[in-house]
């Protein structure tokens, strides 16, 4: 069995042999997604050339879609993966997180990702 296990019907965006685009089960912020590869694989580095490709056409694909599908229209996005459980990675199956962001839904929002390390994220302080 695959690490996400059955993905809800509800929750699917869309699909193709490789990849899932689904809305994630504990979202950051409205409209927060994922991009699953369908293959039993934990790693960036594990995918083949072809997998990393299609990563970017999906992450792409699901940035356009939730820019012209959410309201409010997000006002930026964060993308990113957990390479390994040293980068926080929880789930054994390789998956990238597309996060809308708004204005103030965060007191400050520079830093963006370099907050996964909170104490050296405030490199401008």
């Amino acid at each position: 069995m695959k690490p996400f296990g059955e993905i809800e019907q509800e929750r699917l965006l869309a699909e193709d042999d490789l990849f899932l685009v689904v809305w994630d089960k504990y979202p950051v912020s409205p409209g927060h997604a994922l991009v699953i590869v369908k293959r039993l694989v934990a790693r960036f580095q594990d995918l083949t050339g072809d997998e990393k490709l299609r990563l970017l056409h999906w992450t792409d694909w699901c940035i356009a879609h939730l820019q012209t599908t959410l309201s409010p229209k997000p006002d930026g996005f964060n993308v990113g993966l957990n390479d390994g459980p040293a980068a926080g990675q929880t789930v054994g199956q390789l998956h990238l997180h597309v996060i809308p962001r708004y204005h103030g839904d965060v007191p400050d929002l520079r830093g963006g990702v370099r907050f996964v390390v909170p104490h050296k994220a405030r490199y401008w302080a």
